[in-house]
């Protein structure tokens, strides 16, 4: 094929044809322009040979300038699919993240006479090698930079709104992004997290950002805290996966994932992970043909690249831990406890010392609602503390144990509650209670907070704040059709009335036999109970493990076996074990064995609260030990 060939089938001189691909065509009809170069194109740049003089002469020949190759396989099968169809041929160059590298293949491009170039800089410094592609009349279309107004990009910031926009839809608030350091997507992913929390109303707070290199963020996964996660890389997806099937977590019912993806080979097998696919094949191909629009003097039919970022399937999503199972209200007593280790509990007319001694946060209530807490359930405690230093040590462990204490009301006229607890070396207690504050708590105090009990499953009880509030909410728990679970501690009596509300009725040894002396033996006290209208008697019976009356089950269950330490807080793990697990579905003689060992941990250990075990730890040891519980 010769030039004269080609002016033949172009209907033009042989001048016009060595004008056009030559670039000195600026005067010469866009049509005719365009006719001339398909046709050189068709016939496989024959005239190059004659026509092309001088260094001004079209090549079809694109560069393409990659900051670094990995990841980038689609982007450059799109580009590639582009310049074939338009005639073109591309030359690959990696400048590895180095300037210097850079540079050397700018200049190489420069030696061979490329049309154009698609160039994704190393970085700000780099825009000043953009001269070296002027000189040479090098049409550029630069990618990817957060410095150059003009270059093309994939919208990260955008995708990650759309990933935020999908965990918000099944009903999270309590999220996280999950980014690597010194990424310019996962910066604009973040900035799309951000704006997608401030477009639905959502608080954004420091502890949302979510780091791949450093994971302090990762225990409040065991609190299901966040329960939904934004991920801007697939790879740090797989690695969470793989941390969470280490705690036995399931994705997606104790955690929601949304992950952008990189282009991966089709045969191989990934988790399922709801997942936006980065169009980077499509990426490819739209700046290609940008650049070929340039270099043949067309008008641009695009400068930006749109697209959709549909989430490809819902594998990994799911409505929130919380709506699985049901909240927990507990209302009860909030105390700062006091606990001094004796050789033997004190006796009238003797002295006792001790050498060893804790303060910390105590109270049946606050210790009931941080063991639900840990165990994965979402607590509200309703109680009262004083005006004093130790109300703030209060709403500091709470708030560490996503404890929610709206509800949790200052008096200004009283001090904290608190308890001193005298501990034996076998474990066993005696406990002697300065009420405070907590015996302010009236039903005034709690009808307030009704909303609180609108999408819970259990109210936990006791009885060391005043009765009537305790009905109070008993009876509200009731009108929204929650189940009452009561403590009794620190009385004699209780009301009829009471225990007509109460679902769960869970008494120690001692209690019972205050409560009903007139009748001699365990199974008949749960019976006297139910005849006073508890629908449920668990009577807990400490080393011997406990006795259940109710209508799926009646019998005696073991104590798991661990060596007591401090018996303090037995019945409040136990509680608050049982009422997650009937919350989460398990029938009242599971619930109560988990419950077993959940007061085992916790009497094998000093203090309450720092003796409370985490939902992950329990059922670890419990599928070691008895897996058909679980």
């Amino acid at each position: 094929m010769t030039i004269k060939e080609i002016a033949r089938l172009a209907g033009v001189s042989i001048s016009t044809v060595s004008k056009i691909v030559n670039n000195k065509d600026e005067n010469i009809n866009v049509e005719t322009r365009n006719r001339v170069l398909k046709i050189v194109k068709d016939y496989n740049y024959t005239p190059y040979g004659t026509v092309k003089i001088t260094s001004e002469a079209k090549t079809f020949i694109l560069g393409v300038l990659l900051r670094s190759i990995p990841k980038t396989n689609q982007f450059l099968n799109g580009a590639l699919f582009a310049a074939q169809k338009n005639g073109y041929s591309l030359l690959l160059y990696d400048s590895a993240g180095s300037i210097s590298s850079e540079l050397k293949n700018i200049t190489s491009l420069c030696k061979n006479n490329i049309d154009g170039v698609i160039w994704e800089p190393v970085n700000e410094q780099s825009l000043e090698y953009r001269r070296y592609f002027d000189e040479q009349g090098i049409e550029v279309c630069s990618i990817n930079t957060g410095f150059d107004t003009a270059a093309y990009s994939i919208d990260f910031n955008q995708m990650g709104y759309e990933a935020t926009q999908s965990l918000i839809q099944y009903g999270h608030t309590k999220l996280g992004c999950l980014t690597k350091e010194n990424s310019v997507r996962s910066d604009m992913v973040f900035e799309g997290f951000k704006k997608c929390l401030f477009d639905n109303g959502l608080p954004y707070h420091d502890t949302m950002k979510l780091s791949a290199e450093n994971q302090d963020w990762y225990n409040g996964i065991l609190s299901h805290t966040p329960t939904g996660i934004v991920s801007s890389h697939y790879a740090s997806s797989l690695v969470l996966l793989e941390q969470l099937a280490k705690i036995q977590y399931r994705i997606p019912y104790d955690l929601s994932l949304v992950s952008l993806r990189d282009d991966v080979r089709e045969n191989l097998r990934f988790p399922e992970i709801s997942s936006i696919k980065i169009p980077y094949y499509e990426f490819g191909a739209f700046v290609c043909e940008r650049l070929i629009e340039k270099c043949e003097k067309k008008e641009l039919t695009a400068n930006i690249f749109q697209t959709e970022y549909p989430l490809e399937n819902t594998f990994s999503l799911d409505v929130p831990f919380s709506s699985h199972a049901k909240k927990i209200v507990v209302v009860g007593s909030i105390n700062i406890d006091v606990t001094l280790n004796v050789d033997e509990l004190p006796q009238p007319g003797r002295t006792v010392s001790t050498g060893k001694h804790s303060v910390i946060l105590g109270g049946k209530g606050a210790n009931q609602a941080v063991g639900a807490s840990k165990l994965g359930s979402e607590v509200s405690l309703i109680g009262k503390v004083g005006n004093d230093y130790d109300s703030t040590i209060v709403y500091t462990c709470m708030e560490e144990n996503h404890v929610d204490v709206q509800a949790v009301r200052r008096d200004p006229h009283s001090e904290t509650g608190k308890a001193y607890i005298y501990v034996q070396n076998d474990g066993e207690s005696m406990i002697t209670i300065l009420t405070g504050a907590n015996q302010n708590l009236t039903a005034g105090d709690v009808l307030p907070y009704h909303k609180l009990f609108e999408n819970a499953g259990y109210c936990l009880l006791q009885t060391e704040v005043p009765e009537d509030a305790v009905e109070a909410a008993a009876r509200l728990a009731h009108s929204y059709g929650v189940c009452n679970i009561l403590k009794p501690a620190a009385m004699n009596h209780i009301s009829d009335t009471l225990m007509e509300l109460i679902d769960i009725f869970v008494p120690n040894r001692k209690e019972a036999e205050l409560l009903c002396p007139e009748v001699p033996d365990i199974e008949r006290k749960a019976d006297a109970f139910l005849k006073k209208g508890a629908k449920i008697v668990i009577i807990t019976l400490g080393h011997s493990g406990c006795y259940i009356k109710s209508p799926e089950f009646t019998g005696y269950l073991p104590a798991a076996d661990f060596t007591p330490v401090d018996t303090t807080g037995a019945a409040d793990a136990f509680i608050a074990a049982l009422a997650v697990y009937l919350s989460s579905g398990f029938p009242i003689a599971k619930a109560a064995k988990i419950a077993t060992y959940a007061a085992g941990f916790c009497v094998s250990r000093q203090g309450v609260i720092p003796a409370l075990i985490d939902r992950n730890s329990l059922e670890t040891y419990i599928k070691r030990i008895e897996p058909d519980i679980l």
